[in-house]
């Protein structure tokens, strides 16, 4: 009886345990937002539901069993039932995942079904798992068709470096934050890189920590967008994180072979970031902050300067300094002071000669024997060639009021400080721009930059009848000034400054948009309508800087007048005049100083319909208004053939345009010469000046484009296999460029023209280039799960491009004075086509090990790049060879909401091929300064910590 009771008691256990129960739970995003429309399944089976509009789900399920939590866009996970509470949040895939983007204004469409490549890059995975911090970094590994590396000895372009997409100009790719259009920077790049001549948007001033995703679409989008949109479209998407506190701590720096003599771990970077949100009401409101400190130190890779330092006549300042003598003395027609240092400095003279004769005597170099004096060596005077120093703070915010069901208040926006610090070329003791009295041993200046980006929009949405309405207002304001440190005005002589405030630039734009769209579910298999307009003001504005960091001053002190004849330049020993200005950057004058305007006014059409399941096609058109050179209409067509469920057929065409930036059109920086007592001005001159009409330079237009695309996406289901393969053709008419700096060349018409102008050297903005770019886009995107706790995630992900300058216009003045290669040179040519990589890709994988570990390794392929130079000796190679760079980086979840993750970028510290000798330039550059592969830097090794405060 004991026994059949033991029995039954077991077989009621039995029962009670296979009895399946009601579970129940939230499905959220990685930014800890429910997620409607989830799929939730019993594992095994085929009983499954779907979250509601909370991410809230039942299902009946019996311990044990597992369910499976799927949505478009997310790794599918998988979780064991232990109770009656099951929460679950979804990860989205890496790096180029497809889930919803740019580039179609119906907010049904994925990726794989949009007409046009876009790739979508999952930030907040990406700044846990790989050694990148900032957005340009991150673009950079992250997606081939983007470039972007940090320059030197590059004045401005140090602080902000050039990016691009496809391999066009920094300012021929639209940036865009949650859609609406982000401000560009107030610099315009004018020195030896990489974009010479174009104005782009600085994405480092939006800290990485704040975004959510960014989505890159990779075909012309002007007819959609508006002006800047020729190679493509970047979205940065913010996060809306409700309830949960993030603290991402980096640090790390350059362990590497190639460290400069100073310092052997150099370009140390600090990162702290917080990001908080909090829910606002019941219906899904909230406002996401984030807060960003950064430091980044700068790097060093010149070893040692090797040409000539001192003369003998700075070996007589160093007895005469030793002796508390003032050397400004011995710069006068006394010469007794000469003879009577000259002796003890080991100078045989026999004190009869006269200032001429001296002057041939004692410019002979003794470098070798004065550092010996000195107790200096050759690299005490090193440049600093490699990345600036940068130190920043960034604020950002995201917010959404929800007012009723289909009424939405929203808002970002932050506000950015940057001060950068580089340097320019060591002024040499020896040099009459160096005031020796000041700096006995020369010195290094440096370029001081202060950034202050401010933006803010601030829109509503909601429904009217059936249509979505949007109507929104953003603004922001960029400002970068200079300010120089550790040099002189030479001219001044004893009365230098070593500093001075050099003036600087600054840019705003405020947009007004309104867009209507509606989806008609039952017209064909779908239509998709929208249409809107856009207002947008322009401002740009040049400052001086303080006197002292333009003029060039007298003997008495005061700025000098050459129709004086008691007015004198002061010179050095050996008869030098001693130029003006604050050396390394001379400030803006005040007669470069500009405070223009321009509005903008636009109205677009786009309509995109699927004909049948199968066939989609699209189309937009767009006209925009311009209050300084008129208007311009452009159209897109493009279509998306489903050939089966798993391959699709792709492809579009479009015109575009770029509008010249105000930056462009009123940039100057002259100086003035006085030619027999008539003064010419010499410099960049603005477009609109009357120099530019007289030598025929045109009134700046609009960039024109006509570009095509075609491809396919293909799925493998069975295999987790995803392929794109995209070609593409954009011919660019008209685009801008800075002409090179020229005079008459001896040319009796141009110097007529140019004597009617006052001026003997000009350069200027002029549309002078046609271009043809054409190019390949490869992706491959493989998920496995290897076994119940591992996870593996692979992306190959290739560009191949081309550009080529098809047609060169230059003004017959200019042409029939043969300055053809003045005008636009060879370095120009290569800057447009081959100073960055014209093949990109990288290979990635990610392994998730259980609940605890990752790792990550990516290498990355930088294509061949061509110095950038006028020479053409077939004796020299000119070409810098492929390089692949690894990365490697290896987490470790200490608890579920805290991750520590060790790693490196260019894990071998591969460094770019060297210099030809041609180009060393007395040893300041090893590597080459003007076309960038993949920076100098070397081997950086980092180490974060992510912890969470739910």
């Amino acid at each position: 009886m004991k026994r059949m009771k033991l029995a039954f008691l077991f077989v009621l256990l039995v029962s009670f345990a296979s009895t399946a129960q009601e579970v129940t739970g939230t499905v959220y995003d990685d930014q800890n937002v429910p997620l409607p429309g989830a799929s939730v399944q019993v594992k095994g089976t085929t009983t499954g539901t779907i979250t509601d509009f909370d991410g809230n789900y039942s299902i009946n399920a019996n311990q044990g069993d597992i369910l499976v939590f799927s949505y478009v866009g997310f790794n599918t996970k998988e979780a064991t039932v232990t109770g009656s509470k099951l929460d679950v949040t979804l990860q989205a895939g890496l790096e180029l995942e497809n889930v919803v983007v740019v580039g179609s204004r119906n907010a049904n469409r994925t990726a794989t079904d949009t007409p046009v490549p876009v790739d979508v890059l999952d930030v907040t995975e990406l700044t846990q798992s790989t050694p990148q911090v900032t957005v340009t970094e991150i673009l950079n590994y992250a997606a081939p068709s983007f470039t972007s590396n940090p320059q030197s000895i590059s004045d401005g372009t140090d602080h902000i470096a050039p990016a691009s997409l496809r391999g066009l100009g920094p300012d021929q790719v639209l940036v865009l934050i949650n859609g609406k259009r982000r401000h560009k920077t107030g610099l315009v790049n004018v020195n030896g890189t990489f974009g010479r001549g174009s104005v782009g948007t600085d994405m480092t001033t939006i800290p990485s920590n704040s975004i959510s995703r960014i989505e890159i679409l990779r075909d012309g989008a002007a007819a959609q967008y508006g002006s800047d949109a020729i190679a493509g479209v970047i979205n940065i998407v913010l996060k809306k994180n409700v309830n949960e506190l993030q603290v991402d701590v980096n640090t790390g720096g350059n362990f590497t072979s190639e460290h400069g003599p100073s310092k052997k771990v150099d370009g140390e970077k600090v990162n702290l970031g917080l990001n908080y949100g909090l829910p606002i009401g019941k219906d899904g409101g909230f406002i996401n902050f984030t807060g960003n400190f950064n430091y980044r130190g700068s790097t060093n890779r010149m070893q040692e300067w090797e040409g000539s330092i001192f003369n003998s006549y700075n070996s007589i300042e160093r007895v005469a300094a030793e002796d508390n003598y003032d050397l400004s003395l011995l710069l006068d027609d006394d010469l007794t002071d000469i003879f009577q240092y000259a002796s003890t400095a080991g100078i045989a003279l026999n004190g009869n000669e006269t200032k001429e004769e001296l002057q041939g005597i004692l410019s002979e170099d003794v470098t070798e024997s004065e550092l010996l004096a000195r107790g200096l060596q050759r690299s005490d005077f090193n440049m600093q060639v490699g990345q600036s120093q940068v130190r920043g703070a960034q604020f950002f915010a995201n917010l959404s009021i929800p007012l009723d069901e289909n009424l939405e208040l929203y808002g970002f926006g932050g506000l950015s400080f940057k001060n950068g610090k580089a340097a320019g070329f060591y002024r040499l003791p020896s040099e009459s721009r160096a005031y020796s009295p000041a700096y006995m041993n020369g010195f290094l200046p440096e370029i001081n930059s202060n950034i202050v980006d401010k933006s803010a929009a601030f829109g509503i949405r909601g429904m009217l009848g059936d249509w979505n309405v949007d109507f929104s207002n953003s603004y922001g304001k960029n400002k970068f000034t200079y300010f120089v440190t550790n040099s002189n005005n030479a001219s001044l002589g004893n009365s230098t400054p070593f500093e001075a405030d050099s003036g600087g630039f600054n840019y705003s734009e405020n947009t007004t948009n309104f867009d209507m769209n509606r989806f008609f579910e039952d017209t064909m298999a779908g239509l998709n309508i929208a249409f809107g307009a856009e207002y947008r003001v322009e401002n740009y504005a040049i400052v001086a800087g303080e006197e002292a960091s333009y003029t060039q001053y007298n003997t008495l002190g005061k700025p000098h007048d050459p129709t004086d004849p008691n007015s004198i330049v002061p010179t050095d020993f050996f008869g030098n005049s001693r130029p003006g200005g604050i050396q390394v950057f001379p400030g803006f004058k005040p007669d470069n100083e500009v405070d223009a305007f321009r509005n903008t006014i636009a109205g677009y059409f786009d309509i995109e319909t699927d004909i049948t399941e199968s066939i989609l096609l699209s189309g937009a058109i767009r006209y925009e208004n311009f209050s300084d050179f008129g208007g311009t209409l452009n159209y897109k067509l493009a279509t998306r053939i489903k050939v089966t469920e798993n391959f699709n057929l792709r492809g579009g065409g479009q015109t575009g345009f770029r509008a010249p930036s105000l930056h462009q059109i009123h940039y100057s920086s002259t100086s003035t010469l006085f030619v027999d007592g008539v003064p010419n001005e010499v410099g960049v001159f603005p477009n609109t000046s009357r120099v530019a009409r007289l030598l025929g330079i045109e009134p700046l237009k609009e960039e024109t484009s006509i570009g095509a695309t075609a491809g396919f996406t293909a799925r493998v289901p069975s295999a987790n296999l995803k392929f794109t393969l995209d070609g593409y053709l954009i011919n660019i008419d008209d685009r801008v460029i800075l002409t090179g700096q020229f005079g008459d060349n001896g040319n009796a018409e141009l110097a007529n023209l140019f004597q009617q102008a006052n001026a003997t050297q000009a350069a200027f903005f002029a549309n002078s280039v046609d271009t043809q770019t054409k190019g390949l886009d490869f992706v491959v995107d493989h998920k496995a799960n290897i076994s119940d706790n591992v996870s593996l995630t692979n992306t190959l992900a290739f560009t191949f491009s081309e550009t080529s300058v098809e047609k060169v216009k230059i003004p017959k003045a200019i042409a029939d004075a043969g300055l053809r290669d003045t005008y636009f040179d060879p370095t120009s040519r290569i800057y447009l086509e081959s100073a960055v990589p014209t093949t990109k890709g990288n290979l990635s994988h990610n392994i998730k090990v259980g609940d605890k570990w990752n790792f990550f390794l990516r290498n990355g392929y930088f294509g061949e790049v061509r110095e950038a130079t006028n020479e053409d000796d077939p004796t020299i190679d000119y070409t810098f060879g492929a390089k692949v760079i690894t990365d490697l980086s290896v987490g470790y979840n200490i608890s579920n909401n805290t991750r520590f993750t060790l790693g490196a970028n260019n894990l071998l510290d591969v460094y770019p091929d060297k210099n030809d000798p041609a180009f060393r330039s007395d040893g300041r550059f090893i590597y080459s300064r003007r076309s960038v592969q993949f920076g100098t830097n070397g081997r950086y090794v980092f180490g974060r910590l992510t912890f969470k405060i739910k």
